[in-house]
């Protein structure tokens, strides 16, 4: 029995009791009236996005080891940050099934499913807590994605801080995003050797599933802010 799993149980608790009590912290414009649960969905996905890329950020900073070693080093901090992202996602892959149709989520199911594992493994074994951290970056990109979709649904497409935020989307969209997935793809090539068979297959076919949707998503976003 890991501590770590009491952190995910106790995050997904956290962020279930924050989806239920969003409604009222933060009501739905008449726009999204018709679609709450998604209203509640996103502020949730907003609140984890900062907690964990700001997390991932202040924890290279405040031990700058982690770069160095990907793989054995774990701060008590930095686990526990992984370990709630996996009650995050897990919550999030819970509220999708139970809210929308499977043909609508399969991508965003499929995706959660992966990192649930991967995280899962870096909590449970106390390795590569580093990686699961950079892979964290990531979520500093999504912080302006869930603010994308909020603006769309209270209907301030044509608005100055659409426009912006399509701005940074894109510009954090390739720093935290493509180029941090091709560094942590670029990375499990050229330590193969130190990394066992089993723990490589899985951030291997992790790294393929997530990179060409990221691709994907970049080109949908593209088309839909800039060239539509």
């Amino acid at each position: 029995f890991s501590p770590g799993l009491l952190v995910v149980a106790g995050s997904f608790a956290a962020f279930r009791l924050l989806n239920r009590g969003l409604e009222r912290l933060v009501p739905p414009p008449p726009s999204a009236r018709r679609n709450r649960w998604k209203w509640r969905n996103i502020w949730t996905s907003l609140a984890h996005s900062v907690l964990s890329g700001g997390g991932a950020l202040a924890g290279f900073y405040l031990h700058p080891e982690l770069s160095k070693d990907l793989v054995g080093t774990h701060p008590p901090g930095a686990h526990s940050l992984v370990a709630v992202s996996v009650g995050y996602f897990l919550e999030d892959f819970v509220d999708m099934l139970c809210n929308q149709k499977l043909h609508q989520s399969w991508e965003l199911l499929f995706h959660h499913s992966v990192v649930i594992v991967c995280f899962g493994i870096a909590v449970l074994l106390h390795q590569y807590v580093g990686f699961a951290l950079v892979a964290l970056l990531v979520e500093i990109n999504s912080i302006f994605l869930h603010l994308r979709q909020i603006l769309l649904m209270a209907n301030l497409v044509h608005t100055t801080c659409y426009r912006l935020n399509s701005i940074i989307n894109l510009g954090t969209y390739v720093v935290f995003r493509i180029a941090t997935l091709a560094w942590m793809t670029r990375w499990l090539l050229l330590n193969r050797q130190n990394v066992p068979p089993a723990t490589y297959a899985v951030g291997t076919v992790g790294m393929a599933i997530m990179t060409p949707m990221n691709i994907i998503l970049f080109y949908r976003l593209l088309r839909s802010d800039f060239f539509k």
